[in-house]
């Protein structure tokens, strides 16, 4: 076991080395390394940004159903979804300030803000929300039900107007054909419950103590969850492609054909369609009862569900707002073309290293799988070495 966390360590410390190079590249020399142009702003950090929101949201709305609800079933795994919340949402905010022209500037935000602008909201929302995590992580952490309880009946109906205002912030660019829909809201509280679910359901499988006589019984109903999840965001991704593709005219019908069958085609069909949903889905209906089955199915929905994030940004970008505007003027940095450049994926990296390094020392050094029973003494529980024990392949 020794051996394979030293593996594992290697290759998270050869992540972070490439990462740092990233962002080293960043810091001197702006965004010149980036593959995107001035008619094409947006590219993989904002998709990680909404992706990682998503995570963030998922994990959230499961811990205070937990709390709010008294899902005794769930309980145990409270702590592990606050953790998991803070965790993602530190990520998402890390994206985001790389996307930044101006890095050292976002403390203006704060300082002279525009309450007019929807972003100005959005970034005071994350700070409460941040506030809000750790308070309920330390009552959390302590066994204490009563603010807990008050906490999560106050962050529900805000975490659902929050990620559904997310979607509404791409929904009311009027200008963007491909994101004006009445249907984005929701698709981003499906897609955050979806990916946030699947990702829980994938710790637990893979980090959670296998001594822990419930760990079956809890990875079974996690992915009964994630099959439900999963299944109606397919629903509604259909629903939103298959009506506008019906008569096959319209912009929207060829930036969805664009999507489908242009030059990315590999990322819905392949990451997203097979990875994404036909093998999870598979998995998870025919072998429920096998832990590390349905621990491998959820995984690779949510990790693939970063590939949703990216057909969503990316395309709304790359279609000129005037006809003819892309052959008007000439020059590499006036094009609707975009493919994420090395650079561009490293800070990525970073960013993804960084939160697993984060996870793991909070995973490591707190109670966050201490059952109910323990953690409503108040006492510090020292888990046993899950991850050990997550890879041990006679647990399943």
């Amino acid at each position: 076991m020794k051996s394979s966390r030293w593996l594992f360590g290697l290759i998270w410390l050869a992540g972070l080395v490439l990462g740092v190079v990233g962002v080293a590249e960043r810091l001197l020399d702006g965004h010149r390394l980036a593959g995107y142009t001035s008619y094409v702003p947006w590219g993989i950090w904002v998709a990680a940004y909404i992706y990682f929101i998503g995570l963030w949201a998922g994990a959230f709305f499961l811990s205070s159903l937990i709390y709010v609800f008294d899902l005794r079933r769930l309980e145990q795994i409270g702590k592990l979804a606050l953790f998991t919340a803070i965790t993602t949402l530190f990520m998402a905010l890390l994206s985001i300030w790389f996307d930044l022209g101006h890095l050292e500037r976002f403390y203006s935000v704060f300082t002279r803000p525009n309450f007019k602008s929807m972003m100005a909201w959005m970034v005071w929302l994350y700070t409460a929300y941040f506030l809000l995590l750790l308070v309920e992580t330390y009552y959390a952490l302590r066994g204490d039900r009563g603010p807990l309880k008050v906490l999560g009946i106050i962050g529900i109906p805000l975490a659902i107007a929050f990620h559904g205002g997310v979607g509404a912030l791409f929904a009311t660019l009027i200008a963007r054909e491909y994101w004006h829909s009445a249907i984005y809201p929701i698709l981003f509280l499906t897609g955050a419950l979806m990916s946030g679910g699947a990702l829980m359901t994938a710790l637990v499988a893979f980090f959670w103590p296998r001594r822990n006589p419930a760990w079956a019984d809890l990875v079974q109903l996690l992915g009964r969850v994630t099959l439900g999840l999963l299944m109606l965001d397919v629903l509604l991704e259909w629903a939103e492609f298959s009506i506008p593709m019906w008569y096959r005219v319209g912009s929207e019908y060829v930036l969805m054909k664009n999507v489908l069958f242009g030059s990315h085609w590999y990322v819905f069909w392949i990451v997203h369609g097979l990875l994404g949903v036909a093998v999870p889905v598979a998995l998870l209906i025919t072998a429920p009862r096998r832990p590390l089955a349905v621990g491998a199915a959820a995984a690779l929905a949510a990790v693939t569900f970063f590939a949703v994030r990216l057909n969503l940004v990316i395309p709304g970008l790359i279609t000129p707002q005037l006809q003819g505007l892309q052959t008007a003027y000439q020059s590499h940095r006036l094009s609707y073309q975009y493919t994420p450049t090395v650079f561009e994926w490293q800070v990525l990296l970073f960013v993804v290293v960084l939160g697993i390094g984060v996870f793991y020392l909070g995973y490591r050094h707190l109670p966050l799988t201490a059952g109910p029973a323990e953690s409503e003494l108040g006492r510090p529980v020292r888990h046993p070495d899950a991850i050990s024990h997550s890879l041990d392949a006679g647990g399943e």
